[in-house]
């Protein structure tokens, strides 16, 4: 594979695979999954996964194989994603973590006994794309087959439709009652799901968090119309990352009672989901959920209130969600019923009172991840430069359409009490 004209759509560390990933290799994949050992792989084209800021904490290639076996010859399209091998910021920030780990574990154990549960209820609800092969050592590798020929995609040059955003609240819902059922009656079995987005020491270090507060303050200190907002964060500056924690890792450290804990997915936003629509009529058909290197369980509010503001269009966001979460909560309560869960269900005022009282994570999300997908949906500025160019990270908390939602959110928060007790 070569770059050409369109190489600047894509991640640059997905522009050429890595030595390792060739026909030898994908033959023993492919040998091992098919129980083949005659298949030989007769042609093997690579090319980038994804696009830029579909995804930043891992490295994906697309592969279409074509091999022979003793029944013939065949042709099977694959992902292949492992771990950045690029010397830089995104190695440096992910290279010690849990995550392939994490998503292993995910796919081979949680999401397999999930569905199981599901399906002794009645419910076929298919929850994860196969895995056909994963690996440690020598080097991270998870290989899962490609939806895009089976009529899935990424939604990238437009939002998703309403129809679509239930769609995916419903496979969360059905995931996340199966997990309250599994907590509740065996929780050792998902006591290997405990390293979140909180747990990455350099993630918890790294500019792209440890910058997001001061420059939301700087642009309060330059637009007249929010600067008596000021003080209300100035006030949090010094604590918020530690109250951050403490919601994060509260399941673990400090469970709270009339709270919902689940296993969460942990970004859970539109790049990682691919839908499929009818062809004919437009209408959505089904969504996949990909990408589950920081599930843990934790709070509820975590995967609710991040869908907000990485998921949700601002019209949503203006309410805080309101509609789809109701939804979700549906979806929520009829599985956990179906699915025979003995626990205490969560109700409406329950479930808001939980969102609400976590407000520090509506401030970090505010502050640090809403400027990136504004900019990133502008389609003007690379993810990599938000992260590595602190310059080009201020502009965004300038860019209209980031100031619009600040000017939307923040008397809101003031009506709901947000900014009292800090």
């Amino acid at each position: 594979m070569t770059e050409n004209a369109n190489s600047h759509k894509f991640n640059a560390d997905e522009l050429q695979p890595s030595s390792w990933l060739n026909i030898q290799f994908i033959k023993e994949v492919l040998s091992g999954y098919e129980k083949a050992p005659e298949l030989q792989v007769t042609d093997l084209q690579i090319s980038p996964a994804t696009a830029q800021g579909d995804h930043y904490a891992s490295v994906m290639f697309r592969t279409v194989a074509e091999y022979n076996t003793e029944k013939g010859r065949h042709s099977k399209a694959l992902i292949v994603k492992t771990m950045p091998e690029q010397e830089g910021h995104k190695k440096d920030m992910l290279s010690e973590s849990n995550i392939f780990e994490t998503e292993i574990l995910m796919y081979s154990k949680a999401l397999p006994e999930f569905e199981r549960i599901l399906r002794e209820s009645g419910d076929n609800t298919k929850l994860y794309v196969p895995c056909i092969y994963h690996s440690l050592e020598p080097r991270k590798v998870m290989i899962f087959e490609d939806l895009v020929p089976q009529g899935y995609t990424v939604i990238r040059d437009r939002p998703a439709t309403k129809e679509e955003l239930k769609k995916a609240f419903t496979k969360l819902a059905k995931w996340h009652a199966v997990s309250m059922k599994v907590i509740d009656e065996q929780p050792d079995f998902l006591e290997e799901f405990k390293y979140g987005m909180w747990d990455m020491s350099t993630f918890l270090t790294d500019p792209m968090v440890t910058t997001g507060l001061p420059c939301f303050l700087e642009m309060l200190d330059q637009v007249p119309e929010l600067t008596k907002y000021k003080p209300h964060f100035d006030k949090i500056n010094s604590n918020y990352m530690q109250r951050m924690s403490e919601i994060m890792l509260e399941y673990r450290s400090n469970p709270q009672l009339n709270r919902y804990y689940v296993l969460c997915h942990g970004d859970f936003h539109l790049r990682n989901m691919m839908f499929k629509n009818n062809k004919e009529t437009g209408a959505s058909e089904d969504v996949m959920l990909v990408d589950f290197q920081i599930s843990n369980i934790c709070p509820i509010t975590v995967d609710l209130t991040y869908s907000v503001y990485m998921l949700m269009e601002w019209q949503e966001r203006c309410d805080l969600g309101k509609d789809l979460i109701d939804y979700y909560l549906s979806v929520l309560l009829e599985t956990l019923n179906k699915v025979g869960y003995k626990g205490e269900y969560p109700t409406q005022s329950g479930l808001w009172e939980h969102i609400h009282g976590h407000k520090y994570y509506d401030f970090f999300l505010l502050t640090s991840f809403l400027p990136m997908i504004v900019a990133i949906k502008t389609n003007s500025i690379k993810m990599t430069d938000l992260i590595l160019d602190p310059e080009i990270k201020q502009k965004t908390y300038f860019l209209d359409d980031y100031l619009k939602e600040v000017k939307t959110l923040l008397p809101k928060f003031e009506k709901m009490g947000y900014f009292n007790n800090l």
